[in-house]
């Protein structure tokens, strides 16, 4: 496979209050997947800011992060440049921002202490009082 230049990238994947573990995950799916290439690497203070060869790569990767731990996903993209025939050309920026919450944590929901059970697409948790399974949104925890 050819090398693509060092300053090519069609997007951005930018990872926030990451572990080890997740830059893992994401290394592997790099690793699996052929004609894709992280070509610069910016650390920030919370996380890391990896450019990537292949735009529609990064919004699955993105998508397969959310999956699997759970946390916020943002996706945009800007007007890059316009090719000879007049065709848009845009860049994708892909935020993953892990959530500062864990399973086994007990949170404040609305009034009720709960003992967070799965912390994935959906948050489940149990309601220590009552013993219910409830469903939390994301913004519930936020607050």
């Amino acid at each position: 496979m050819k090398l693509p230049r060092s300053d090519y990238y069609q997007g951005i994947l930018q990872l926030r209050n990451i572990n080890d573990e997740i830059l893992g995950f994401v290394d592997n799916q790099i690793k699996k997947r052929d004609g894709v290439a992280v070509t610069k690497t910016v650390k920030s203070p919370n996380g890391v800011d990896l450019y990537i060869t292949s735009q529609k790569f990064i919004r699955i990767l993105g998508k397969k992060l959310k999956d699997s731990f759970g946390g916020e996903l943002k996706v945009s993209s800007k007007l890059h440049t316009r090719n000879k025939q007049g065709k848009d050309l845009y860049r994708v920026n892909v935020l993953f921002k892990l959530s500062k919450y864990k399973t086994g944590d007990i949170v404040l929901v609305r009034g009720d202490k709960v003992r967070l059970i799965s912390i994935r697409r959906k948050i489940f948790a149990r309601n220590l009082k009552t013993g219910k399974k409830v469903t939390i949104r994301s913004s519930d925890l936020d607050n």
